[in-house]
């Protein structure tokens, strides 16, 4: 019975302890749980869009567009875990801190190391237990309710229940770094002399290294926040690493999530190009237009043969629209058939040829084009077809990730025909499962001399809608079974789609900045903490209260600047170098991410003082006691 009754108020006392201190705890059980239920949001929202980290999707987008996002949801994941134990650790560390005087008073009771260590582990288990099991409820409601809103907006988002495992996975993960950065931070609480833990030239930090910065023509208050920054240099290492990894995973997030934004919309709006109508067989028309919308939706493909004679364009038709001069014209040819790898050779490291690639086989929409007639501006690895070239194929890059192990160096087979692979394109429709041959070569190869589609690219946009009508009339005329499809409006929906999946990327710094706030408070705490004798006898000779907000405000710019130097330099590197090919920057882009940075660090810092303006309203003699 004894036994049973000490187990309990082993366990309740921290508990009791934690509920007594009821601010510090919210701020720390608040900064874990949005770093979790960020993290398993993230996770579990990129698999509903069929997106999920470390795989590529081919139910969306294509293979290549997924992989960048795939590789930003691993990134932004990685700091987001990184994040959790830095913030767990400095919390923890911020917190025995301001407590060293209490395991001094236990010390001096005769409380053994083991026994102290103990009780304030238990605290740290309980806050990072409550972190997790919050932050996972948060996470599955916020990725439920998204699903919800973006299914209501007319877009196609899955709301099968969540993978069962990574919930678990994302919940041990976290409490198991919680544990471990934040049991350093109590250790070495654990092993400060009773001596030391009770005197307050240790605890208040007085005894620390002054600052350097001796000038004598610096005014006092810069002097006094500075030798406080450099005397509890402890603090000030830890938090400027956790605001340095926050200002990464900002830059990341807003600046990586606008260019990769600006950058993948613009390979897809060059690809299909813009004011185009396409005129074809009302079912090649519908075909066209499922291949092109499954970029942003699940799409079933029906079975079609394109080249049927009556799918293939009249020759009065095509006729008629090249005397028209106010538009321009391209002629293709479609066909949907299968595709085989061939292996190739490359140079080895010794001078020795190396065979590559297989004998992989798979379906492909194959798109007999004009070289030097194409209104599409593909994003390319490699080149294009030319004019004048025979026998080469250019390849979507969801094949040339699902087929090729080095596309450019190998070649393809199609009925049979042997064709070289000189570029990879970046291609919406199929999912990026199109090759792209010379119209002679495809028109030799299958027999069929005609195109069955005709691009229509509208010179002068004032008249869209006039020239539309017109070309609609002078399709009918020739065959009713004929139709004009606006290209545009399949585009807008595929951009739009793009547009929200790097939006769900965009939201996540300010659940990052509000995991942050509670470490930047705590640090002020601190501080405060530390010098708050001090500011009292500031005030006591006759100093403006406003003296302690312009030390607070001096401390924390210099911290935060120093971070946001550092996070914004790597964050930049890692976003231009590594998350996003081929980035496009504008100058209009450079000053919207500037922007969005640059309130995120005012608004970091304007909290940062509101620990300042509340002690700056008690009396002397409460600053004093």
């Amino acid at each position: 019975m004894e036994n049973w009754c000490w187990c309990l108020s082993e366990t309740f006392f921290p508990i009791n302890d934690l509920m007594r201190r009821k601010l510090q705890t919210s701020l720390t059980i608040v900064s874990l749980t949005l770093c979790v239920s960020s993290t398993l949001f993230l996770i579990l929202f990129s698999d509903r869009t069929g997106l999920g980290i470390l795989s590529a999707a081919e139910e969306k987008l294509t293979i290549g567009f997924s992989t960048i996002f795939s590789r930003f949801l691993l990134f932004i994941s990685i700091l987001f875990l990184a994040l959790g134990a830095i913030f767990a650790s400095f919390l923890i560390f911020a917190m025995m801190s301001q407590r060293t005087r209490d395991i001094g008073l236990m010390k001096a009771a005769g409380c053994p190391n083991n026994l102290i260590f103990g009780y304030f582990f238990t605290e740290l288990l309980v806050m990072a237990f409550i972190s997790c099991l919050l932050g996972v409820i948060l996470g599955l409601l916020a990725d439920f309710a998204l699903a919800r809103i973006l299914n209501n907006l007319g877009f196609q988002i899955q709301q099968n229940p969540a993978n069962i495992w990574k919930i678990p996975l994302i919940f041990v993960s976290f409490f198991i770094l919680m544990l471990v950065f934040g049991a350093k931070p109590i250790l070495s609480s654990t092993k400060v002399e009773p001596a030391k833990a009770l005197s307050p030239t240790y605890y208040w930090g007085i005894a620390a290294p002054a600052s350097p910065f001796k000038a004598s023509k610096q005014s006092l208050t810069v002097k006094i926040a500075l030798r406080g920054i450099f005397r509890r240099a402890s603090a000030t290492i830890r938090i400027v690493l956790c605001l340095t990894l926050l200002f990464l995973l900002l830059t990341v997030t807003i600046a990586g999530g606008v260019i990769a934004k600006q950058t993948t919309e613009s390979w897809i709006e060059r690809a299909v190009g813009r004011n185009i109508l396409l005129i074809a067989h009302h079912e090649i028309c519908n075909q066209y237009h499922t291949l092109l919308s499954k970029f942003h939706e699940s799409r079933e493909i029906p079975t079609l043969n394109y080249i049927r004679e009556e799918y293939l364009i009249p020759e009065a038709l095509e006729a008629h629209l090249n005397s028209l001069s106010y538009i321009g014209l391209e002629r293709r040819l479609i066909v949907w058939t299968q595709i085989r790898e061939v292996q190739g050779t490359v140079v080895g490291e010794h001078g020795a040829y190396i065979t590559v690639g297989d004998s992989r086989e798979g379906e492909s929409l194959v798109v007999g084009v004009e070289p030097e007639n194409t209104f599409g501006e593909w994003f390319l690895d490699g080149g294009f077809l030319k004019n004048g070239e025979s026998m080469c194929a250019v390849v979507g890059d969801s094949i040339a990730n699902s087929m090729f192990t080095a596309p450019l160096e190998q070649y393809l087979q199609i009925y049979g025909y042997q064709l070289d692979v000189v570029g990879v394109c970046v291609d919406p429709i199929n999912n990026g499962k199109v090759v792209y041959v010379n119209m002679r070569d495809l028109q030799m190869i299958t027999g069929v001399l005609k195109p069955n589609i005709l691009l229509v690219k509208v010179v002068s946009l004032s008249d869209y809608e006039k020239v539309l009508n017109e070309i609609r009339g002078a399709v009918k005329a020739v065959n009713r079974d004929f139709e004009v499809l606006e290209l545009n409006k399949v585009l807008e929906k595929s951009l739009a789609f793009l547009g929200l999946i790097w939006s769900t990327i965009l939201f996540l710094p300010f659940s990052a900045l509000a995991s942050a706030v509670p470490c930047l408070i705590g640090y002020v705490v601190l501080a405060l903490t530390e010098q708050r004798q001090e500011f009292g006898v500031l005030r006591a000779l006759g100093a403006k209260p406003k003296t302690i907000v312009k030390v607070v405000a001096i401390q924390n710019i210099v911290v935060l600047l120093s971070s946001y130097a550092c996070g914004i330099a790597f964050g930049i590197m890692i976003t231009l170098l590594i998350l996003v090919p081929n980035p496009l920057v504008t100058s209009f882009t450079v000053l919207q991410i500037a922007g969005l940075l640059s309130t995120a660090l005012a608004a970091t810092f304007l909290i940062s003082l509101y620990p300042a303006v509340k002690l700056n309203r008690k009396s002397i003699l409460e600053m004093l006691t």
